[in-house]
């Protein structure tokens, strides 16, 4: 009968250094020598300073791995370098991570590293308090867990294996699992990381030690990451509560929006309002600044040029007028630009005034063209604002476009390219999407901000309204 083999033990990756010292045990040390006999080569000295090459190579291999963690600016980079460093460390191919902050707040997501989302998903099948990582997720409930993780050599030869556990590492083929929890002193549990092996196998003590040191950092970067990504997330959501949860339906127009917040959070805004006479009151703007007070000052122009625009919406000119007065009175450090435009669907005309605004673009069969609008300064910058309105006429089935500075900006070119840039989008719009403002809006968010530009992070928010009238 043959004697089981011994599990393997896992060696670090070799994307990162190892220490090249080796360390000669007592047992192995040679009788001592004659006083004048010459020091050989492993004498003490030579052993203290092999020894010391392997603490300034561990130390130069976790600088390099936590450099390049900090490096990371989004949550979900930072879980899949956390990954892809301690696989390096503890010799694994694969693992995932489980984040489950303590306080319940979110975002609890789960991350993984040579595993799809389909292997996730069997890997959740199994009961959490058969998975070394569901145990640390729950060891404030049992037990405390030791500081060096839950290391599962080999799996399928443990007695009491969970079945369902048994199944889907053998699907998945993993045979041993290293597990480390992420934590810090001020935000208690943020989740843990587990490591899987094809073939059974350990890390040894100096690869836990490093592995630990290197997790225990990369926790503070993480639970830095997730105040700013819940900040984003509270940004984002009220945001879009001070915008119009739907587009009114106005008989002989239709309209769609679109936006895009930076990840501070901004003063772009855009509305649409029905008036009296079936009429319909538009407008978009941007307040200058970023965070929560830009936030809610947009909350409350929106909300004062709505009331302006249903007491006095035939006459842009003087909404614009009581909600620069409104500003300069109530947030005198703080300067806007808007284009309010009094829109008659029957007739198909929009007469517009504009604050320091870029002017509108008209797209249709047989033009592009932008309106020209009067030039005029944004509201809160001169003691008394004015400027005079323009009527615009359109044809049957053209749409009228309303744009905030974003868009212009985000492409990161120089004003006029920005317009001709915008411009050429707006005429190659195809002529089968031309009836339908959402395809037009999307058409030209897409083509003015190409390769991913238009979700990308960046400090300049973007908002689109397009307006349809019917044949």
């Amino acid at each position: 009968m043959n004697a089981p083999h011994p599990a393997k033990v896992a060696g670090i990756d070799s994307t990162v250094p190892s220490p090249a010292h080796t360390v000669a045990s007592a047992a192995d040390a040679s009788p001592a020598a004659p006083p004048n006999t010459p020091r050989p080569a492993g004498a003490p000295g030579a052993l203290l300073q092999d020894r010391l090459a392997g603490w300034v190579s561990d130390l130069t291999t976790l600088h390099e791995l936590t450099e390049r963690l900090a490096r990371t600016d989004r949550l979900q980079d930072a879980l899949q370098e956390l990954l892809r460093a301690g696989a390096a460390l503890v010799g694994a191919r694969r693992g995932l991570v489980v984040l489950e902050p303590a306080d319940g707040l979110g975002p609890d997501t789960t991350a993984g590293l040579g595993l799809a989302r389909a292997d996730l998903g069997h890997i959740e099948t199994v009961p959490r308090s058969a998975l070394s990582y569901g145990r640390l997720l729950d060891a404030s409930a049992g037990p405390p867990v030791a500081e060096g993780g839950i290391a599962e050599p080999d799996l399928f030869s443990e007695k009491g294996l969970d079945p369902r556990h048994r199944e889907v590492a053998a699907r998945l083929g993993y045979a041993a699992s290293y597990a480390l929890p992420l934590s810090t002193e001020r935000t208690g549990r943020l989740g843990a990381a587990v490591w899987l092996y094809d073939e059974p196998a350990e890390p040894r003590e100096r690869q836990r030690h490093l592995a630990g040191l290197y997790t225990r950092n990369a926790a503070e970067h993480l639970a830095r990451l997730l105040e700013v990504e819940r900040t984003r997330t509270r940004m984002a959501t009220m945001t879009e509560e001070l915008l119009p949860s739907r587009l009114p339906r106005v008989p002989g127009v239709q309209l769609a929006a679109r936006r895009r917040t930076g990840p501070r959070g901004g003063g772009d805004w855009y509305d649409a309002l029905p008036l009296p006479d079936a009429a319909l009151g538009l407008a978009v703007g941007s307040v200058t600044g970023s965070g929560p007070s830009a936030v809610a000052a947009t909350g409350r122009l929106r909300a004062s040029l709505r009331a302006y625009a249903v007491m006095e919406g035939e006459d842009p000119v003087a909404v614009l007028s009581d909600l620069e007065l409104l500003l300069r009175l109530t947030e005198p450090a703080r300067s806007a630009t808007a284009l309010f435009g009094y829109c008659e669907p029957a007739l198909r005309r929009i007469t517009l005034a504009g604050a320091g605004h870029s002017p509108p673009l008209l797209i249709g069969e047989r033009r592009t063209e932008f309106v020209e609008t009067s030039v005029s300064a944004p509201l809160g910058m001169l003691a008394c604002w004015e400027a005079p309105s323009v009527e615009l006429q359109a044809e049957p089935g053209e749409t009228v476009l309303l744009y905030t500075d974003g868009l212009l900006h985000r492409t990161g070119d120089p004003v006029d390219r920005a317009f001709a840039r915008l411009h050429a989008a707006a005429a190659g719009v195809p002529r089968a999407k031309r009836h339908d403002p959402d395809a037009v809006a999307d058409h030209v968010l897409r083509t003015v901000l190409p390769d991913g530009a238009a979700d990308a992070d960046c400090e300049e928010d973007v908002v689109l309204l397009a307006v349809r009238f019917d044949q």
